[in-house]
């Protein structure tokens, strides 16, 4: 079992940046892949962006590639999302979720992710 608790989320104008985390508890963290995922209101959960074990492959979703980041620590089992030029149509509530290293966990379908986090906040005003 994986436990993740996201943090970080909250309320921005348009253009501002916020830094998301994400800090994992049970098994070995570097045992997983990590993405981001949102859902928006009346949407469909989304991917956003996944890096594999070490942290030296990334993927991201289109609308968010050059504005946001996804890293990772291995030593503080945490993964981040680094989100700038935010825009109001990032609003949603965002998720980190793990993903066993031999899945095709950069494909961004959750289903290949089996563990997930409570979700945090974003709301982006215009």
């Amino acid at each position: 079992q994986v436990q993740l608790v996201e943090s970080g989320g909250g309320l921005v104008q348009a253009g501002a940046s916020l830094r998301l985390s994400c800090a994992a508890s049970g098994r070995t963290f570097s045992d997983y892949a990590m993405g981001w995922f949102r859902q928006a209101p009346g949407k469909e959960r989304e991917f956003v962006a996944a890096v594999n074990w070490s942290g030296s492959i990334t993927y991201y979703t289109d609308s968010v590639k050059g504005r946001f980041t996804i890293s990772r620590d291995n030593a503080e089992n945490t993964v981040f999302l680094q989100m700038n030029s935010l825009k109001p149509e990032d609003t949603a509530i965002y998720y980190c979720a793990a993903a066993e290293s031999d899945t095709t966990w950069w494909r961004g379908h959750s289903w290949n992710y089996a563990y997930w986090g409570q979700g945090t906040q974003v709301t982006v005003s215009s």
